[in-house]
């Protein structure tokens, strides 16, 4: 850990305050646990290998976009992605969006605490 620095915001006043890097293993971590947690998280949402589950916060969106969108869910839209994606499991290209936001959250909680 970095010493404390003096960081003067008045000429007669001063505050400490304490420099922390980043842990890179708090958004590696974050990184791998979102890619894992994603088939779950998706499966709980409803979005299924089946499809959706009927009653499920899955369903509601689907109704949703379906009523949007004049009586259908449109290709590419987000209830369609996730419906996909529980399907038929992410892609080398959601896997690697997962991992992104997943590491950010990671880093962004090394700053916590």
């Amino acid at each position: 850990m970095k010493p404390d620095r003096v960081i003067s915001t008045h000429p007669s006043s001063r505050r400490f305050r304490r420099e922390k890097d980043m842990d890179p293993v708090t958004a590696v971590g974050a990184a791998v646990g979102a890619v894992a947690a994603a088939p779950f998280v998706l499966g709980a949402a409803g979005f299924t290998s089946a499809g959706v589950a009927a009653g499920s916060y899955a369903a509601g969106m689907m109704s949703s976009a379906a009523i949007a969108n004049g009586g259908g869910v449109a290709a590419g839209s987000v209830v369609a992605v996730l419906q996909s994606a529980g399907a038929a499991g992410l892609s080398a290209t959601a896997n690697a969006a997962v991992a992104g936001v997943g590491a950010t959250v990671g880093w962004l909680a090394s700053f916590i605490g």
